[in-house]
């Protein structure tokens, strides 16, 4: 039985008890005030009218002849005649009716004896029944009493049973659902509720048990999701090849990444929940990191670049990191505005574009020293050459002079027009043909002969008699072979011999320059092959550090490869590789 059936069946018993004894209490009443009503319309009346008619024997017994005494008797007697309600009360009404009757007729002495004893005998008659009457209603109100005090008794022990029964069965589960919720708010999904009966309670139990399973669901699946989420963050921050340092509202580090910790020199342990001024006592790098928040002014280049370049001492040599600052906002709901939550510092290497500049730098440098110095030779030749003063040998000579650093300037230009076209994404156009390698090699010495011969070196070829022909751009296999001969020129000392050799290498072609010049140290192998690279101790001597990178993307774009072999005070070996045509 459900809990509403149970109240409801409660109340309406009740109800049924309040209306029985109420039905009950109409009756009882209403037999009481019939008896009540019967005794004093008719017995009572009938006593009255019994006075007036001994009072009316009283006046005719003085005065015999007072007619109205007589008419008062009959009169009183003709209403006693209609208020008959007693058994033999009509006998005695007849008998007084003919009594008086002879009595009017005057046969005889009137009999005032005789009416008076009968009026006696009706009036004991409707006392009698007033009195059995007044018991009767007496007995009647007893068994009254008695009845509604039975249902009354009846009424409060029902009335007490479900006092006792209904709260209970209303507040019982209403205590187990409330430690259910409890234990809910505590997040302990465990502890469900005891289910008794089938009543609504009984169904919201098993609905808030079956919620504390799907809640327990969802928090193991939420947990899992978060714990994968926080792991993923995780991962990422610590993948980061950025140094992120992440403070709260009160400047103290929450978060610091390996490559934060790396560069801080200092343990996450020393990093994470200390307040960011006692790290800064200790790292003057992390100080100079929290500059921008104590309100350090920042120059118009880290203005324009987005924040100041950090110089940061690693492995023997100076890195560069750009410092950005972050500011985390949330909106407070109590007072409506934005409040500042913490900071974000990220520490960006960009050593790489540090070098780029540097390069850039040195390029420009080189580049207005690679036009100074022919131009100003050229300029001064040119003022050479005035009629009538120099002879025609001389003068052969000032215009050879002319025609090599006029050669230089444009070899200069085209390695930078190759560069443009490289960056540009368009590309230079290769004619790929099948090329034998001995008129390569014969095309670039005559090239660099007159280098040679200026610097007292020679060339010689190595080239085996099988040596397959290889499929490659005449042109620009020969610009790279020239270019690789004349740096070999320029660091071979004079009367020294410079080896070109050709040697097959399964389906390419091997060919290498080999000088004994001063050679390279391992750590600039790759180094050389950068645009606008120079060597440490190359001064300017080298070019504009163009060759070796065009070269290296001539070769590539041929499907071959270019390296270097060199050790300091061994000499140097270039070596490239295209594929058999």
């Amino acid at each position: 039985m459900n809990l509403k059936t149970k109240i409801t069946a409660g109340f309406l018993a009740l109800l049924l008890l309040l209306l029985g004894m109420g039905a009950y209490a109409y009756y009882s009443l209403q037999r009481l005030e019939t008896s009540s009503r019967d005794a004093l319309t008719a017995n009572f009346y009938s006593v009255e009218l019994g006075q007036q008619m001994l009072q009316a024997l009283d006046r005719l017994e003085t005065q015999p002849a007072d007619a109205a005494g007589l008419a008062h008797f009959r009169r009183a007697l003709a209403q006693e005649a209609r208020n008959v309600s007693e058994p033999g009360e009509q006998q005695l009404v007849d008998s007084l009716t003919a009594a008086s009757a002879a009595f009017g007729r005057q046969q005889g002495p009137p009999p005032f004896g005789q009416l008076r004893a009968q009026t006696h005998r009706m009036i004991r008659l409707n006392t009698a029944a007033l009195t059995a009457k007044n018991v009767r209603a007496s007995r009647t109100a007893l068994q009254a009493r008695r009845y509604l005090l039975a249902f009354t008794v009846l009424a409060a022990l029902v009335a007490l049973m479900f006092v006792l029964s209904v709260p209970e069965s209303a507040v019982g589960p209403l205590h187990r659902l409330m430690q259910g919720l409890a234990h809910a708010t505590d997040e302990n999904y465990s502890a469900p509720i005891f289910i008794e009966n089938d009543d609504e309670f009984g169904r919201v139990g098993r609905a808030f048990n079956r919620m504390l399973v799907q809640l327990n669901d969802y928090r193991n699946a939420t947990t899992a999701d978060f714990r994968a989420e926080r792991n993923r963050a995780h991962s990422i921050v610590n993948g980061l090849d950025e140094g992120l340092v992440l403070l709260d509202g009160q400047r103290r580090i929450i978060l610091a990444n390996p490559v934060a910790c790396d560069l801080l020199g200092l343990p996450a342990e020393a990093l994470l929940d200390h307040s960011a001024a006692e790290v800064a006592v200790e790292s003057p790098l992390f100080q100079a990191m929290l500059a921008p928040l104590d309100g350090a002014r920042a120059d118009a280049n880290e203005a324009r670049s987005g924040g100041p370049v950090l110089t940061i001492p690693r492995n023997g040599e100076d890195t560069f990191y750009r410092l950005a600052v972050q500011e985390l906002e949330a909106f407070n709901e109590t007072t409506k505005q934005t409040e500042s939550v913490g900071q974000i510092l990220t520490l960006r290497n960009v050593s790489d574009f540090q070098k780029l500049d540097q390069e850039k730098s040195n390029f420009l440098l080189t580049v207005a020293h690679e036009l100074k110095t022919p131009l100003a030779d050229i300029n001064a030749r040119l003022l050479a050459l005035r009629p009538d003063e120099v002879a025609a040998p001389e003068r052969q000579r000032v215009a050879d002079g002319i025609a090599h650093h006029t050669q230089r300037l444009l070899r200069l230009a085209d390695e930078l027009t190759d560069v443009a076209r490289l960056n540009a994404g368009t590309g230079v156009q290769f004619e790929a043909q099948s090329t034998p390698v001995p008129a390569v090699v014969g095309f670039a010495t005559a090239t660099v002969q007159a280098q040679l011969d200026q610097h007292g070196l020679t060339v010689r070829a190595d080239l085996p008699a099988d040596l397959p022909p290889v499929r490659a751009d005449v042109e620009k296999t020969t610009w790279v072979l020239v270019n690789l001969l004349a740096n070999a020129i320029r660091y071979s000392p004079p009367g020294e011999t410079i080896v070109v050799r050709a040697v097959r290498d399964g389906d390419f072609v091997r060919l290498s320059v080999r000088d004994r010049g001063r050679g390279i140290a391992p750590e600039y192998h790759e180094r050389i092959f950068q645009r606008f690279a120079q060597l440490p101790d190359a001064g300017h001597a080298g070019g504009a550090g163009l060759g070796l990178s065009i070269a290296r993307e001539f070769v590539t774009t041929q499907g071959g490869r270019l390296w270097v072999e060199s050790a300091p005070g061994a000499g140097s070996e270039f070596c490239f590789t295209l594929p058999v045509g």
